[in-house]
């Protein structure tokens, strides 16, 4: 078993980092997505190809309604 780790120990070392960024991403949107942010960072909308999807500017669309 040892030997295997000894043959393997670049690519264990730098599939252990590619995970630890993913868990990191992940951890951070889910933060994001409870406090209520959006995925984007962007203050508006208009230029976002996914608008339709935003929750602030499905808000923003019933006030200018109203």
């Amino acid at each position: 078993m040892s030997e295997f780790f000894a043959n393997n120990w670049g690519t264990i070392l730098v599939g252990a980092i590619v995970l630890a960024i993913v868990v990191s991403i992940i951890v951070y949107l889910v933060r994001r997505k409870k406090s209520g942010k959006s995925a984007c960072d962007c203050s508006g909308c208009s230029a976002c190809s996914a608008c339709r999807g935003c929750r602030g500017r499905e808000k923003d669309n019933k006030e200018e309604i109203e």
